[in-house]
C-alpha cells in the first residue's frame, strides 16, 4: 500500500510541474486559455495515464491498461466535472459544444469498435496516434489564427507580461519543470502499478477493479487538482477544457502509443464498464447543449451516478 501511496504523490507532483511548464511556454506562443486546457494541460494531466498503461501493458496486464483509461475517463467526467459543477455552475464554451464533445463522442464510440474483437492492434494504435496529431496541430493553428499571435485571451495581463518578461531564462526554467516532471512521473507509475499489483494479489481483488478505480482515482487526481484552481479563480475554459480534453488524448494519444508498443487485449473489462463510459460522454454532451452551462443539480447527478457505478462493478466484480 505503501508503493501506491508514494506513486500517487509522484504522480501528482509530476503532472503539476509537467504542466506548469508546459502551460507557461505555451502562453508565450500566443495559445488560447481554452486551447492550452484542451492540448497541453490535457496531455500533462494525462502523462501519469500513459505511463501507468504503458508499465502496466509492458508487465503482462492489459486489463489494468484499459481499466485505467476507462475508469479515467468516466472519472474526469462523472466525478470530476461533478464536482467542479457542485462548487460552481460552469458556463460552457461553444467550441466545447460544436467540436470536442462530437469528437470525444466519435473516439470513444470508435476505440469501443475496437475493442469489439478483443484487442487493440499496433495498426489500430497507429491510427489513434495520427488522429490526435492532427487534432492537437488543427487546435493550435486554429487558435493562432483567430487570436492573433499577441492576443492571450482571457489570460490576465499580469500573468501575460509576467510571461514575456522573463524570455529566455523563465522559458530554460519551464523546460526544467517539464523534464523534471516527466522523470517523477516516470517513478511514480512504476512504483503504482507495483503497488496496485501487490494489493490485488493479497485482497484477491481482479486487477481490472484496481485499474477501474483505484488507478483511474490516483491517475486523475491532477485533473481534479486542475479543475479546483480552475473553480475558485472562475475559468470555466480551463475547467470544462481540461476534462474533455483529458478524455480524448486517453483514448486518442494514451491508449494510441501504448498499442504502438504492444497491442493491448481486453482482459476482465465488462461490457458494463464501455457502456457506462459512453453513457456519461453522451450524457454530458446533453447537460451542456441544454443550458450552455452545468449546473449544481447536475452536478450532483453526475456524483450520484459515479457512485452508483462503483458500488455495482465491485459487488459483479
Amino acid at each position: 500500500m505503501c508503493l501506491i501511496i508514494v506513486g500517487f504523490i509522484a504522480l501528482y507532483f509530476g503532472a503539476e510541474w509537467l504542466v506548469k511548464g508546459a502551460s507557461e511556454i505555451a502562453i508565450k506562443m500566443g495559445i488560447s486559455p481554452l486551447v492550452v486546457g484542451l492540448t497541453v494541460v490535457a496531455f500533462g494531466t494525462s502523462t501519469p495515464e500513459l505511463l501507468v498503461c504503458l508499465e502496466a501493458n509492458a508487465d503482462g496486464h492489459p486489463d489494468v491498461a484499459l481499466g485505467n483509461i476507462i475508469g479515467s475517463n468516466i472519472c474526469n467526467i462523472a466525478l470530476i466535472l461533478g464536482i467542479a459543477a457542485v462548487m460552481k455552475p460552469i458556463e460552457i464554451h461553444r467550441q466545447i459544444i460544436r467540436r470536442e464533445m462530437p469528437i470525444l463522442i466519435a473516439v470513444t464510440m470508435g476505440f469501443i469498435g475496437m475493442l469489439w474483437n478483443g484487442s487493440v492492434s499496433q495498426i489500430e494504435g497507429g491510427v489513434l496516434f495520427l488522429c490526435v496529431v492532427t487534432y492537437v496541430v488543427v487546435s493550435i493553428v486554429q487558435s493562432r489564427k483567430e487570436q492573433g499571435r499577441d492576443d492571450y485571451g482571457e489570460f490576465s495581463a499580469g500573468e501575460v507580461a509576467a510571461v514575456q518578461q522573463s524570455g529566455a531564462k523563465k522559458s530554460a526554467i519551464s523546460v526544467v519543470f517539464i523534464l523534471v516532471g516527466l522523470g517523477v512521473l516516470k517513478f511514480g507509475s512504476e512504483w503504482l502499478v507495483e503497488g496496485g499489483e501487490n494489493v490485488a494479489t493479497a485482497m484477491g481483488i481482479e486487477e481490472a477493479i484496481i485499474a477501474l478505480f483505484l488507478f483511474a482515482f490516483g491517475t486523475s487526481l491532477p485533473e481534479l487538482a486542475t479543475s479546483i484552481v480552475a473553480v475558485r479563480k472562475g475559468e470555466g475554459d480551463i475547467i470544462t477544457g481540461n476534462a474533455i480534453g483529458s478524455c480524448i488524448f486517453n483514448i486518442l494519444a494514451v491508449i494510441g502509443i501504448t498499442a504502438m508498443v504492444k497491442p493491448i487485449a481486453q482482459g476482465e473489462i465488462e461490457l458494463l464498464d464501455k457502456m457506462v463510459m459512453l453513457g456519461v460522454t453522451v450524457g454530458i454532451f446533453f447537460f451542456m447543449w441544454s443550458r450552455m452551462r452545468l449546473n449544481r443539480i447536475e452536478g450532483v447527478i453526475l456524483l450520484v451516478g459515479y457512485a452508483v457505478y462503483c458500488v455495482v462493478r465491485y459487488n459483479i466484480g
